[in-house]
Protein backbone atom coordinates (compact mmCIF):
# COMPACT_ATOMS: atom_id res chain seq x y z
CA UNK A 1 0.00 0.00 0.00
CA UNK A 2 1.52 3.66 -1.04
CA UNK A 3 -0.13 5.46 1.08
CA UNK A 4 -2.26 5.79 3.60
CA UNK A 5 -5.46 8.20 4.01
CA UNK A 6 -8.01 7.45 7.12
CA UNK A 7 -11.03 9.58 6.48
CA UNK A 8 -12.55 7.45 9.65
CA UNK A 9 -12.28 9.95 12.35
CA UNK A 10 -15.74 9.72 13.95
CA UNK A 11 -15.10 5.82 14.45
CA UNK A 12 -11.65 6.92 16.57
CA UNK A 13 -8.57 9.30 16.24
CA UNK A 14 -4.96 8.47 16.55
CA UNK A 15 -3.64 9.56 19.88
CA UNK A 16 -1.67 13.13 19.40
CA UNK A 17 2.11 12.85 19.63
CA UNK A 18 1.68 14.98 23.13
CA UNK A 19 -0.78 12.71 24.66
CA UNK A 20 1.47 9.64 23.63
CA UNK A 21 4.51 11.23 25.37
CA UNK A 22 2.29 12.19 28.06
CA UNK A 23 1.10 8.57 28.79
CA UNK A 24 4.07 7.17 28.70
CA UNK A 25 6.07 9.69 31.09
CA UNK A 26 2.77 8.98 33.42
CA UNK A 27 3.13 5.42 32.94
CA UNK A 28 7.12 6.29 34.40
CA UNK A 29 6.59 8.08 37.11
CA UNK A 30 3.01 8.08 38.23
CA UNK A 31 2.26 4.54 38.90
CA UNK A 32 1.02 4.46 42.09
CA UNK A 33 -2.38 3.97 43.14
CA UNK A 34 -3.78 7.67 43.21
CA UNK A 35 -6.27 6.10 45.80
CA UNK A 36 -3.11 6.14 48.20
CA UNK A 37 -1.86 8.27 50.44
CA UNK A 38 1.68 8.04 50.21
CA UNK A 39 3.97 9.87 48.01
CA UNK A 40 3.51 7.74 44.94
CA UNK A 41 -0.01 7.60 45.34
CA UNK A 42 -0.25 11.36 45.53
CA UNK A 43 1.98 12.18 42.55
CA UNK A 44 -0.79 9.73 40.62
CA UNK A 45 -3.68 12.24 42.18
CA UNK A 46 -1.84 15.25 41.35
CA UNK A 47 -1.96 13.86 37.66
CA UNK A 48 -5.71 12.78 38.00
CA UNK A 49 -6.60 16.19 39.24
CA UNK A 50 -4.80 17.88 36.72
CA UNK A 51 -6.37 16.00 33.81
CA UNK A 52 -9.93 16.97 35.82
CA UNK A 53 -8.85 21.02 35.96
CA UNK A 54 -8.57 20.51 31.71
CA UNK A 55 -11.63 18.98 31.24
CA UNK A 56 -13.47 21.03 33.53
CA UNK A 57 -12.11 23.68 31.32
CA UNK A 58 -12.77 22.19 27.51
CA UNK A 59 -16.28 21.19 29.20
CA UNK A 60 -16.85 24.98 31.18
CA UNK A 61 -17.86 23.22 34.37
CA UNK A 62 -16.03 22.64 37.72
CA UNK A 63 -14.16 20.57 38.62
CA UNK A 64 -16.02 18.08 41.12
CA UNK A 65 -18.69 18.00 37.99
CA UNK A 66 -15.89 15.38 36.17
CA UNK A 67 -16.38 12.26 36.78
CA UNK A 68 -13.71 9.78 34.94
CA UNK A 69 -14.82 6.59 33.10
CA UNK A 70 -14.09 4.11 30.82
CA UNK A 71 -15.82 5.95 27.82
CA UNK A 72 -18.85 7.39 26.52
CA UNK A 73 -20.89 4.36 26.42
CA UNK A 74 -20.46 3.58 30.33
CA UNK A 75 -21.30 7.37 30.92
CA UNK A 76 -24.69 6.84 28.71
CA UNK A 77 -25.70 3.68 30.26
CA UNK A 78 -24.99 5.32 34.08
CA UNK A 79 -27.04 8.61 33.09
CA UNK A 80 -29.61 5.93 31.86
CA UNK A 81 -29.38 3.90 35.29
CA UNK A 82 -30.08 7.38 37.29
CA UNK A 83 -32.96 7.64 35.02
CA UNK A 84 -34.40 3.96 35.94
CA UNK A 85 -33.43 4.16 39.63
CA UNK A 86 -35.75 7.70 39.91
CA UNK A 87 -38.68 6.00 37.84
CA UNK A 88 -38.37 2.91 40.08
CA UNK A 89 -38.24 4.79 43.49
CA UNK A 90 -41.16 6.73 42.27
CA UNK A 91 -39.58 10.03 42.64
CA UNK A 92 -41.71 12.81 41.96
CA UNK A 93 -41.45 16.46 41.00
CA UNK A 94 -41.34 19.00 43.49
CA UNK A 95 -43.23 21.21 41.65
CA UNK A 96 -46.04 19.24 40.48
CA UNK A 97 -46.34 16.40 42.75
CA UNK A 98 -46.10 14.18 39.28
CA UNK A 99 -44.11 10.54 39.44
CA UNK A 100 -41.62 10.10 36.79
CA UNK A 101 -42.28 7.53 34.55
CA UNK A 102 -40.72 8.40 31.40
CA UNK A 103 -37.23 8.70 29.20
CA UNK A 104 -37.62 10.68 26.09
CA UNK A 105 -34.39 10.09 23.30
CA UNK A 106 -34.11 10.04 19.95
CA UNK A 107 -34.76 8.14 17.04
CA UNK A 108 -30.46 8.69 16.16
CA UNK A 109 -28.90 8.25 19.13
CA UNK A 110 -25.54 6.22 18.98
CA UNK A 111 -25.94 2.33 19.56
CA UNK A 112 -25.03 3.11 23.66
CA UNK A 113 -28.59 4.79 24.22
CA UNK A 114 -30.27 2.81 21.74
CA UNK A 115 -29.51 -0.28 23.05
CA UNK A 116 -29.88 0.73 26.23
CA UNK A 117 -33.13 2.43 25.80
CA UNK A 118 -34.56 -1.35 23.85
CA UNK A 119 -32.68 -2.90 27.40
CA UNK A 120 -34.97 -0.43 29.58
CA UNK A 121 -38.11 -0.69 27.40
CA UNK A 122 -37.97 -4.71 27.93
CA UNK A 123 -37.61 -4.09 31.54
CA UNK A 124 -41.07 -2.44 30.94
CA UNK A 125 -39.92 0.74 31.26
CA UNK A 126 -41.76 3.81 29.11
CA UNK A 127 -38.99 5.26 26.81
CA UNK A 128 -40.22 7.82 23.93
CA UNK A 129 -38.13 7.79 20.76
CA UNK A 130 -38.63 12.04 19.57
CA UNK A 131 -38.67 12.19 15.76
CA UNK A 132 -36.08 13.87 12.94
CA UNK A 133 -36.67 16.15 10.14
CA UNK A 134 -34.71 15.08 6.79
CA UNK A 135 -31.58 16.51 8.17
CA UNK A 136 -31.55 14.83 11.58
CA UNK A 137 -32.49 17.60 13.67
CA UNK A 138 -34.82 16.63 16.43
CA UNK A 139 -38.83 17.52 15.14
CA UNK A 140 -39.07 20.21 18.52
CA UNK A 141 -43.09 20.13 17.65
CA UNK A 142 -43.02 16.37 18.57
CA UNK A 143 -40.88 16.67 21.32
CA UNK A 144 -42.79 19.60 23.03
CA UNK A 145 -45.78 16.95 22.70
CA UNK A 146 -43.93 14.14 24.45
CA UNK A 147 -42.77 16.91 27.81
CA UNK A 148 -44.87 16.43 30.54
CA UNK A 149 -43.89 16.41 34.63
CA UNK A 150 -43.61 12.64 34.00
CA UNK A 151 -40.51 12.55 31.89
CA UNK A 152 -37.19 11.87 34.13
CA UNK A 153 -34.83 12.33 31.66
CA UNK A 154 -34.33 13.67 28.23
CA UNK A 155 -30.89 12.64 26.09
CA UNK A 156 -30.26 13.93 22.77
CA UNK A 157 -26.74 13.89 21.48
CA UNK A 158 -24.79 17.13 20.55
CA UNK A 159 -23.98 16.03 16.94
CA UNK A 160 -24.24 12.80 15.38
CA UNK A 161 -21.90 10.45 14.69
CA UNK A 162 -22.98 9.23 11.62
CA UNK A 163 -24.46 12.10 9.57
CA UNK A 164 -22.93 15.02 11.28
CA UNK A 165 -25.95 16.97 11.98
CA UNK A 166 -25.38 19.31 15.62
CA UNK A 167 -28.85 19.37 18.14
CA UNK A 168 -29.77 22.90 19.45
CA UNK A 169 -28.79 21.82 22.96
CA UNK A 170 -29.33 24.98 24.46
CA UNK A 171 -33.06 24.91 23.87
CA UNK A 172 -33.73 21.59 24.08
CA UNK A 173 -32.35 21.49 27.53
CA UNK A 174 -34.57 24.53 28.47
CA UNK A 175 -37.54 23.26 27.36
CA UNK A 176 -36.42 19.32 29.36
CA UNK A 177 -36.69 22.24 32.35
CA UNK A 178 -39.29 23.45 31.89
CA UNK A 179 -41.12 20.22 32.08
CA UNK A 180 -39.06 19.31 35.32
CA UNK A 181 -36.55 16.41 33.32
CA UNK A 182 -33.32 15.95 33.91
CA UNK A 183 -30.74 16.95 30.45
CA UNK A 184 -28.44 14.71 29.06
CA UNK A 185 -26.44 14.94 25.98
CA UNK A 186 -24.18 12.36 24.12
CA UNK A 187 -21.09 15.21 23.05
CA UNK A 188 -18.86 12.30 22.07
CA UNK A 189 -18.51 13.55 18.53
CA UNK A 190 -18.69 17.43 19.00
CA UNK A 191 -15.72 17.69 21.36
CA UNK A 192 -12.66 19.67 19.90
CA UNK A 193 -14.73 20.30 16.94
CA UNK A 194 -17.50 22.92 18.40
CA UNK A 195 -17.37 25.09 21.54
CA UNK A 196 -18.80 23.17 24.25
CA UNK A 197 -20.19 24.87 27.49
CA UNK A 198 -22.19 22.65 30.72
CA UNK A 199 -23.09 25.83 32.13
CA UNK A 200 -24.69 27.76 28.97
CA UNK A 201 -26.12 24.97 27.98
CA UNK A 202 -27.79 24.27 31.42
CA UNK A 203 -26.65 20.34 31.35
CA UNK A 204 -27.45 18.14 33.93
CA UNK A 205 -25.22 15.56 32.15
CA UNK A 206 -22.96 14.90 29.54
CA UNK A 207 -20.94 12.10 28.25
CA UNK A 208 -17.77 11.96 25.98
CA UNK A 209 -14.75 9.50 25.56
CA UNK A 210 -11.12 10.29 24.91
CA UNK A 211 -10.64 8.76 21.87
CA UNK A 212 -12.68 10.68 20.19
CA UNK A 213 -10.19 13.92 20.67
CA UNK A 214 -6.91 12.29 19.94
CA UNK A 215 -6.75 10.93 23.67
CA UNK A 216 -6.39 7.58 24.83
CA UNK A 217 -9.07 4.49 24.45
CA UNK A 218 -10.98 3.21 27.51
CA UNK A 219 -11.04 6.56 29.40
CA UNK A 220 -14.03 9.02 29.35
CA UNK A 221 -16.05 11.62 31.01
CA UNK A 222 -19.58 11.94 32.48
CA UNK A 223 -20.42 15.61 33.53
CA UNK A 224 -22.68 15.49 36.34
CA UNK A 225 -24.22 18.51 37.71
CA UNK A 226 -23.63 19.64 41.40
CA UNK A 227 -27.30 18.65 42.76
CA UNK A 228 -27.90 16.41 40.24
CA UNK A 229 -29.27 12.65 41.20
CA UNK A 230 -26.31 10.45 41.16
CA UNK A 231 -26.76 6.82 40.92
CA UNK A 232 -23.15 4.57 40.82
CA UNK A 233 -23.11 2.24 38.21
CA UNK A 234 -19.57 1.08 38.70
CA UNK A 235 -19.82 -0.07 42.46
CA UNK A 236 -16.92 -1.11 44.80
CA UNK A 237 -14.88 1.49 46.11
CA UNK A 238 -14.77 5.54 47.00
CA UNK A 239 -13.24 6.42 43.66
CA UNK A 240 -14.57 10.05 42.27
CA UNK A 241 -16.13 10.94 45.61
CA UNK A 242 -18.08 7.50 45.47
CA UNK A 243 -19.39 8.14 42.16
CA UNK A 244 -17.53 5.46 40.27
CA UNK A 245 -15.63 2.36 41.70
CA UNK A 246 -12.34 1.01 40.02
CA UNK A 247 -8.48 2.19 40.49
CA UNK A 248 -7.62 5.11 38.19
CA UNK A 249 -6.26 4.63 35.08
CA UNK A 250 -3.61 7.05 35.90
CA UNK A 251 -1.91 7.20 32.54
CA UNK A 252 -5.10 7.15 30.21
CA UNK A 253 -6.56 9.70 32.37
CA UNK A 254 -3.61 12.02 32.27
CA UNK A 255 -3.63 11.68 28.37
CA UNK A 256 -7.16 12.43 28.75
CA UNK A 257 -6.21 16.14 30.28
CA UNK A 258 -3.61 16.92 27.91
CA UNK A 259 -5.92 16.17 24.79
CA UNK A 260 -8.67 18.16 26.32
CA UNK A 261 -6.16 21.16 27.01
CA UNK A 262 -5.23 20.90 23.30
CA UNK A 263 -9.07 20.85 22.01
CA UNK A 264 -9.92 23.53 23.95
CA UNK A 265 -7.31 25.67 22.52
CA UNK A 266 -7.16 24.89 19.06
CA UNK A 267 -11.25 24.04 18.76
CA UNK A 268 -11.69 27.21 16.17
CA UNK A 269 -8.91 26.97 14.05
CA UNK A 270 -9.47 22.99 13.61
CA UNK A 271 -12.85 23.70 13.01
CA UNK A 272 -12.00 25.97 10.37
CA UNK A 273 -10.03 23.64 8.80
CA UNK A 274 -11.93 20.92 8.91
CA UNK A 275 -14.73 22.60 7.72
CA UNK A 276 -12.51 23.67 4.29
CA UNK A 277 -11.67 20.08 3.86
CA UNK A 278 -14.93 18.79 4.01
CA UNK A 279 -16.54 21.26 1.79
CA UNK A 280 -13.54 20.56 -0.60
CA UNK A 281 -14.77 17.13 -0.51
CA UNK A 282 -18.18 17.64 -0.76
CA UNK A 283 -17.88 19.80 -3.96
CA UNK A 284 -15.46 17.68 -5.81
CA UNK A 285 -17.65 14.57 -4.89
CA UNK A 286 -20.70 16.43 -6.05
CA UNK A 287 -18.94 17.61 -9.29
CA UNK A 288 -17.31 14.24 -10.45
CA UNK A 289 -20.32 11.87 -9.76
CA UNK A 290 -23.56 11.59 -10.47
CA UNK A 291 -26.76 10.41 -8.69
CA UNK A 292 -25.48 10.96 -5.14
CA UNK A 293 -27.34 12.28 -1.66
CA UNK A 294 -25.31 14.65 0.47
CA UNK A 295 -26.85 13.11 4.17
CA UNK A 296 -27.10 15.53 6.93
CA UNK A 297 -27.68 19.55 7.99
CA UNK A 298 -26.35 22.05 5.28
CA UNK A 299 -26.53 24.75 8.02
CA UNK A 300 -26.27 22.26 11.21
CA UNK A 301 -22.74 20.44 10.46
CA UNK A 302 -20.07 18.74 12.46
CA UNK A 303 -16.72 20.17 10.98
CA UNK A 304 -15.28 17.08 9.15
CA UNK A 305 -18.01 15.28 8.69
CA UNK A 306 -19.27 14.01 5.27
CA UNK A 307 -21.93 11.36 4.93
CA UNK A 308 -22.80 10.39 1.02
CA UNK A 309 -25.51 8.00 -0.43
CA UNK A 310 -24.12 6.85 -3.83
CA UNK A 311 -27.52 5.20 -6.23
CA UNK A 312 -26.98 2.26 -8.01
CA UNK A 313 -23.92 0.69 -5.74
CA UNK A 314 -23.37 -1.19 -2.27
CA UNK A 315 -20.95 1.08 0.69
CA UNK A 316 -19.47 -2.11 1.34
CA UNK A 317 -18.03 -2.74 -1.96
CA UNK A 318 -16.96 1.04 -1.95
CA UNK A 319 -15.24 1.01 1.02
CA UNK A 320 -13.16 -2.49 0.27
CA UNK A 321 -12.16 -0.58 -3.31
CA UNK A 322 -11.17 2.53 -1.23
CA UNK A 323 -9.25 0.35 1.17
CA UNK A 324 -7.05 -1.34 -1.07
CA UNK A 325 -6.36 2.27 -2.47
CA UNK A 326 -5.30 3.26 1.14
CA UNK A 327 -8.32 5.39 2.16
CA UNK A 328 -9.77 4.40 5.53
CA UNK A 329 -13.57 5.17 6.08
CA UNK A 330 -16.64 3.98 7.03
CA UNK A 331 -20.41 2.64 5.83
CA UNK A 332 -23.61 3.14 7.81
CA UNK A 333 -24.84 -0.71 7.24
CA UNK A 334 -23.83 -3.02 9.74
CA UNK A 335 -23.24 -6.61 8.96
CA UNK A 336 -25.16 -8.81 11.80
CA UNK A 337 -26.28 -12.36 12.33
CA UNK A 338 -25.55 -13.11 8.51
CA UNK A 339 -28.31 -9.67 7.38
CA UNK A 340 -26.89 -6.69 6.04
CA UNK A 341 -29.47 -3.77 7.60
CA UNK A 342 -28.80 -0.25 6.36
CA UNK A 343 -27.91 2.60 9.02
CA UNK A 344 -31.08 3.30 11.07
CA UNK A 345 -30.01 6.94 11.16
CA UNK A 346 -30.47 7.38 7.73
CA UNK A 347 -33.54 5.48 7.45
CA UNK A 348 -35.05 7.95 10.15
CA UNK A 349 -34.19 11.05 8.20
CA UNK A 350 -36.25 9.49 5.34
CA UNK A 351 -33.67 7.90 3.40
CA UNK A 352 -34.55 4.88 1.13
CA UNK A 353 -33.60 2.16 2.18
CA UNK A 354 -31.52 1.23 -1.45
CA UNK A 355 -30.03 4.52 -1.27
CA UNK A 356 -29.06 3.80 2.52
CA UNK A 357 -27.08 0.99 1.52
CA UNK A 358 -25.08 3.04 -0.74
CA UNK A 359 -23.29 5.23 1.86
CA UNK A 360 -20.46 6.12 2.92
CA UNK A 361 -19.20 8.51 5.86
CA UNK A 362 -15.65 10.29 5.69
CA UNK A 363 -14.84 12.01 8.70
CA UNK A 364 -11.81 14.28 8.32
CA UNK A 365 -9.61 14.88 11.51
CA UNK A 366 -6.22 16.74 12.88
CA UNK A 367 -3.92 14.94 10.49
CA UNK A 368 -6.26 15.11 7.11
CA UNK A 369 -4.83 17.84 4.32
CA UNK A 370 -6.23 19.01 1.25
CA UNK A 371 -3.86 16.28 -0.53
CA UNK A 372 -5.90 13.35 1.31
CA UNK A 373 -8.74 15.00 -0.28
CA UNK A 374 -7.32 15.37 -3.58
CA UNK A 375 -6.76 11.86 -3.82
CA UNK A 376 -9.46 10.87 -2.61
CA UNK A 377 -11.51 13.04 -5.41
CA UNK A 378 -9.07 10.94 -8.22
CA UNK A 379 -9.32 7.70 -6.70
CA UNK A 380 -13.11 7.66 -6.13
CA UNK A 381 -14.91 8.71 -9.01
CA UNK A 382 -13.16 5.18 -10.99
CA UNK A 383 -14.17 3.08 -8.20
CA UNK A 384 -18.13 4.44 -7.96
CA UNK A 385 -18.11 4.22 -12.22
CA UNK A 386 -16.66 0.13 -11.75
CA UNK A 387 -19.13 -0.66 -9.49
CA UNK A 388 -22.28 0.63 -11.29
CA UNK A 389 -21.03 -0.87 -14.25
CA UNK A 390 -21.65 -4.37 -13.03
CA UNK A 391 -23.99 -3.25 -10.35
CA UNK A 392 -27.43 -5.16 -10.85
CA UNK A 393 -28.87 -2.54 -8.85
CA UNK A 394 -29.71 -0.42 -11.87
Amino acid sequence: MSRLVYMDNNATTRMADEVIEAVYEAEKSAWGNASSMHGPGREAKRLVEEARANVSRLLDCETDEVMFTSGASEANNTVFGIAEALIRKGEGNSSTGSRKTRIITTTIEHPSIMETAKYLRSEGLHVDMVPVDGEGRVDMDALKALLGPDVALVSVMTGNNEIGTIQDIEEISRLAHEAGALMHTDATQAIGKIDISCKKWNLDYLSCSGHKFYGPKGVGVLFVKRGAPMYPFVHGGEQESGRRAGTYNTAAIYGLGVAARIAKDSVSEEAQKLWAMREALRSGIEKTIPNIKINGSEAHMLPGTLDVSFGNVEGESILLLLDMAGISVSTGSACATGSLEPSYVLLATGVDVELAHGSIRFSLGRYNTMEDVDYVLRTLPPIIEKLRSISTRQ
